[in-house]
């Protein structure tokens, strides 16, 4: 390993989860200019929703296959019919990465899948229960107001880290999958560089898809 790619993969574990949650806020359409203060501090209120959500199993039917290095994805979430799809080559890049790192002590073996499984049952519960609610209340983002009403807003990106916050609290995780997810994409960065373009996007985070 040079100096150069130890000094690349200090800086990623440099940023600490609220770090990375700001980023992924910041990254969301519609924030392009928020002021990062208010993104840190839905970053704060998101993740400690998530951290404080208490066990939920997964309603949605569970699919493992492969093909995520292609989409760019872990997992996902699709409504109808209700299913979890774990993709199982994402996963096993994760579990190798984990080892280049030296992050072994944060994710154990095994956990990037219990993760990304737990990530997923966390978008089921809010998209089917009163959580959701409660997550635009716990952002205090107002969409509207008239005297005494308020009607509480939709902050894009919000789910996605308190379902982050919530996998790394019920797995146990030392650190955020949100870090995880950006060493794959910079994994996925370099293989495409080397490539001259021809191996499959950064590999994304676990999305809700409708």
């Amino acid at each position: 390993m040079t100096v150069k790619d130890a000094s690349a993969r200090t800086d990623l574990a440099a940023t600490d989860d609220i770090g990375w949650a700001v980023r992924l806020l910041a990254a969301t359409p519609t924030h392009e200019h928020r002021d990062p203060e208010l993104l840190r501090r839905w970053a704060r209120a998101a993740d400690a929703f998530g951290a404080a959500l208490a066990p939920v199993a997964c309603e949605a039917r569970i699919v493992e296959r492969d093909g995520g290095l292609e989409l760019g994805l872990l997992a996902r979430y699709t409504s109808r019919p209700p299913t979890v799809e774990l993709y199982t080559d994402t996963i096993d890049l994760a579990e190798r990465v984990v080892d280049a790192r030296g992050w072994r002590d944060w994710y154990p073996p095994g956990s990037v899948r219990a993760a990304a499984l737990a990530h997923e049952a966390v978008h089921v519960h809010l998209h089917h229960g009163p959580a959701k609610a409660a997550l635009k209340r716990a952002l205090g983002h107002s969409a509207l107001r008239l005297g005494r009403l308020r009607v509480s807003g939709h902050v894009a990106g919000a789910e996605e880290v308190a379902a982050h916050a919530y996998a790394r609290t019920v797995c146990g995780l030392g650190r955020s999958p949100l870090l995880l997810t950006a060493a794959l994409a910079a994994e996925a960065e370099a293989r495409s560089g080397s490539a001259n373009g021809s191996n499959p996007p950064p590999a994304r985070d676990a999305r809700r898809e409708n």
